[in-house]
């Protein structure tokens, strides 16, 4: 009996970058009470199952209590409703008549900054870039002074606001301090960039996520709870991904001319093969709130109401059962089964898939092509790093040169 090969992609090149030293393999284990998913095919079940599952992130600290929750954490009935009603902020249709000519004249602007200065932080560039066009959805245009990247960027980076306790006297010490500290850079936040926003749109409602939320009854600080899941959901996740992307095409430079020549169906298959192999969203919590059954290989496992499931997206994509051959090597060119998507699970999948998607894609691409298009060389390895708090890497000191 003869049997075909196992079809290769035609064009295997960079290993992937932002994996520190895990070496996971697919599967499902139960360590310490929680359950541990790394398979393709389990952790796309549990995302889909809006019936037994609900979202494991907690919403008990010190920012949310008694607060209608922001809509990453809700579930059923009124999930639906909020995600229906903001859809239309996303569609490629709004993101192509509303925003794609702000994109191209914010790119552009960012672009002649870097050829004035001959050089400059990308993660810098990516961040205005993210901010402004995330901003511009959600309804943030009125703040009272410029620096709301900036502003974001320190919120979000190394505060401690879930309200975790400590163990030592010391460590509760430090962990009120940074609270406090975190807690002063949100007041700044609202005072410059989210109340602004509000009294305008009271005034005069928009096309935007702010000016629903208040035709919603949603107070003012159910928005800023909102502004800030946005910030971390769309913004910070762009900034990061623009990033890797620039890292991996800057380097390989047959895999840049290809992005460059392309359309953009295969400027966009190169972007999600990327975002495949380095997911921003690393881990997803999820409960069980009712039995679940999950088959993994020849096993059956039985997840029983009540546990906590974290769902290791970074292992699901590369389970190669799915994804095929070397599936830790940039291949922008995989032949997938049906209904595996490009970016396999990085954008999460069923009722709190990234609504989003389209509009990252499209901005990163917008901004990608016009920046490789210079003659560009990176002058130093980026540092990287991961955000414990969200769950995410995080490439800083990335500085360019034009040449």
């Amino acid at each position: 009996m003869i049997t075909e090969p196992t079809p290769r992609c035609p064009m295997h090149t960079a290993d992937q970058k932002t994996s520190f030293g895990a070496d996971h393999q697919p599967g499902v284990e139960l360590q310490r009470d929680v359950w541990y998913l790394r398979t393709y095919a389990a952790v796309k079940q549990v995302l889909r199952d809006s019936e037994h599952v609900r979202q494991g992130a907690t919403t008990e600290n010190v920012l949310v209590t008694r607060l209608r929750p922001a809509v990453i954490f809700q579930d059923g009935e009124e999930h639906r409703e909020q995600r229906t009603a903001i859809a239309r902020f996303f569609t490629p249709k709004t993101v192509h008549d509303k925003h794609h000519a702000f994109i191209d004249l914010l790119t552009e602007r960012l672009i002649v900054r870097l050829q004035r200065a001959g050089q400059a932080d990308l993660s810098a560039l990516s961040m205005e870039l993210s901010v402004e066009v995330a901003a511009r959805v959600v309804g943030l245009t009125d703040s009272l002074k410029p620096g709301m990247d900036r502003r974001i960027d320190e919120l979000l980076s190394g505060s401690d606001l879930n309200g975790e306790q400590r163990v030592g006297t010391l460590d509760r010490l430090r962990s009120a301090v940074s609270q406090s500290k975190g807690l002063l850079k949100m007041s700044n936040f609202y005072r410059v960039d989210v109340r602004p926003a509000i009294q305008a749109r009271r005034n005069k409602p928009q096309e935007d996520v702010i000016s629903h939320l208040l035709s919603k009854g949603y107070n003012d600080l159910e928005i800023l709870v909102e502004c800030l899941t946005y910030a971390t959901a769309g913004m910070v996740t762009t900034r990061e991904f623009i990033g890797v992307a620039a890292w991996h095409l800057l380097e390989q430079e047959e895999l840049r001319r290809q992005y460059l020549a392309g359309d953009r169906p295969e400027r966009h298959r190169i972007l999600h093969e990327i975002l495949r192999l380095e997911p921003v969203a690393s881990t997803l919590w999820r409960k069980a709130i009712e039995d679940v059954t999950i088959e993994s290989g020849s096993q059956t496992h039985h997840i029983p109401a009540g546990a906590r499931m974290i769902l290791d997206i970074r292992t699901a994509n590369a389970d190669a059962s799915v994804i095929g051959d070397k599936p830790l090597i940039l291949c922008p060119h995989r032949a997938l089964p049906s209904g595996v998507q490009g970016q396999a699970l990085s954008f999460g999948d069923g009722a709190h898939r990234c609504p989003g998607a389209f509009l990252a894609i499209h901005e990163s691409d917008v901004f990608l092509h016009r920046l490789l298009s210079l003659p560009l060389r990176i002058v130093s390895t980026p540092e990287l790093t991961f955000n414990t708090l969200l769950m995410s890497y995080e490439i800083r000191d990335f500085i360019v040169e034009v040449a």
